[in-house]
């Protein structure tokens, strides 16, 4: 790991002290400046990460075309000729499918093809089973046999097993001979133990440049007794985030190291995501099981010197929505709108007569994407001034709320005018509650992973609300459970919300 230098001739560390509390000082190492020969100049646009997943992406084709190999050649052989496309292309697909859903062509650190055996004679057996079954409903004289079906099974196991290992040895030996540069997520003696554990076996095909210690949980480095068994000087830590990008470049980082689910830690996640846009793999790497973390994908038996290890996605999930929650929002707020018409003009009504005029309450509100637009609801309170409704926290018991108002948000009420709002696009019917601009950039600052809950469209009702979270109470456990809707983003959960919010309605469970 490389970092600037008023030394042009130091090619050594440099280690700074830093206070930690109750008088005792951390060693923080700064990165040494590299030779002439070591710079790796930075990508220019986008030119090195595509170069970076085309070949991570060798591999897993390699893993594809021995597949389609072994699957041809035994249907050659069966068919002593020309292929029959009814036989040959149920096949290629089922291989290729189901190799792909059980993680057949995303390879761990070390892979034998000894260990996948089990799955491929598992996924031949159903794909010569499709093929049959094809074959047969189309009525072909050269229906498969009992016997034939089982050689066929045998014989496209063994020969992918022969191909993969194949390519899994020369992917092996190419480790083996050029480690790729990595970083280490971590602290401690358990951070300098994984580290060294990669120095000293290469056969895994990383070689550790460098610890990334984010949020001040104290430096990894001045352990001198952890790195001794290290090759090199003690490695150099990173402790701000905007420095982990030229890390990546002046040492070509292709692989990242954690020690925990990057998803536990805000600053964590921040860096996940930040490696991702460079191309960079994870693997998490810890004592114990690592399987069914957050965020790993479990392709068989992996352990790097007794650490459990697994490949490690380094992209938050993505929201699952699309066209279909849009679609799912005018099929129901259509109807609903002609329904609510008799209610919505009681509710006008009586505000008016309880209020008076301004019976509609308009608010700039923060939406998908932090973009603003204008939220409309049924004036409830009427605030001292127009400041005072956009900075001010208001409270079911205020005084100025009269009876009307009062009951119209108990019963919800106040929010029907919002089906404009979902109808026109500026919300959803399900979706994490829209807050205030002013609001938005105070909670933004003090509860990290906040602005993350507007990566969905903001929603008259939501998970939060749904488990009792209204009006005055915690931000941050909202904000938890709209980031926790977020992610895990389906169809029948927004049926399920709005289900229990129409439930709610009826025990007046509103503020």
């Amino acid at each position: 790991m490389t970092q600037d230098s008023t030394d042009e001739r130091s090619h050594t560390a440099r280690v700074v002290t830093r206070p930690v509390g109750d008088g005792d000082m951390s060693i923080a190492v700064q990165p040494p400046k590299p030779s002439r020969e070591q710079r790796v100049p930075p990508p220019a646009g986008g030119v090195r990460r595509r170069k970076k997943l085309g070949l991570r992406h060798r591999g897993a084709a390699a893993l594809v075309s021995a597949d389609m190999v072994a699957s041809t050649a035994v249907v050659l052989t069966l068919e002593g000729g020309l292929p029959d496309p009814l036989l040959l292309g149920p096949i290629t697909v089922c291989v290729l499918g189901l190799n792909a859903q059980a993680g057949l062509y995303r390879p761990g650190l070390q892979t034998y093809a000894l260990d996948e055996l089990p799955a491929l004679v598992a996924r031949a057996a159903m794909a010569w089973c499709v093929a049959a079954a094809v074959i047969a409903a189309f009525e072909r004289p050269a229906a498969l046999h009992w016997l034939a079906l089982l050689i066929a099974v045998a014989a496209n196991a063994a020969l992918s097993f022969t191909t993969r290992a194949f390519v899994h040895g020369i992917r092996r030996f190419k480790a083996w001979r050029s480690p790729s540069p990595a970083l280490v997520v971590g602290s401690g003696q358990l951070a300098h133990t994984v580290a060294r554990v990669f120095s000293e076996h290469t056969r895994y095909g990383l070689r550790p440049v460098g610890f990334v210690e984010l949020g001040g949980a104290g430096s990894t480095a001045g352990l001198p007794d952890d790195t001794a068994g290290m090759d090199e000087a003690p490695l150099p830590v990173v402790v701000a985030l905007e420095d982990v990008t030229r890390a990546v470049i002046q040492n070509t980082v292709r692989d990242v190291v954690f020690l925990h689910s990057p998803w536990e830690q805000p600053h964590n996640a921040l860096l996940a995501r930040l490696l991702h846009e460079r191309g960079v793999a994870g693997w998490l790497v810890r004592p114990g099981c690592a399987v069914g973390v957050h965020g790993t994908h479990d392709s068989g038996p992996a352990h790097v010197w007794g650490f459990s290890c697994r490949r490690l996605s380094l992209e938050c999930p993505s929201p699952g929505w699309s066209w279909r929650k849009r679609l799912l929002d005018l099929v129901l707020v259509a109807p609903a709108l002609l329904f609510a018409a008799p209610v919505l003009a009681a509710c006008a009504l009586a505000v008016r007569l309880s209020d008076g005029p301004g019976v509609i309450f308009r608010q700039e509100r923060v939406g998908l994407g932090g973009g603003p637009f204008t939220l409309l609801k049924f004036r409830t309170l009427r605030p001292a001034d127009e400041r005072e409704s956009a900075t001010l926290w208001s409270v079911a018991g205020d005084e100025r709320m009269s009876r009307v108002g009062r009951l119209l948000r108990r019963t919800s009420l106040d929010e029907l005018p919002q089906l404009w709002n979902v109808l026109r696009g500026d919300m959803s019917l399900v979706g994490p509650r829209p807050e205030r601009p002013y609001f938005v950039q105070q909670f933004s600052k003090e509860l990290p992973g906040y602005s993350e809950r507007h990566r969905s469209p903001v929603g008259i009702t939501g998970l939060a609300q749904v488990h009792g979270l209204r009006g005055n109470t915690s931000i941050e456990d909202r904000a938890r459970f709209d980031n926790h809707y977020v992610e895990t983003w389906s169809l029948w959960q927004d049926v399920r919300i709005m289900i229990q919010t129409v439930t709610s309605f009826f025990r007046l469970e509103g503020r």
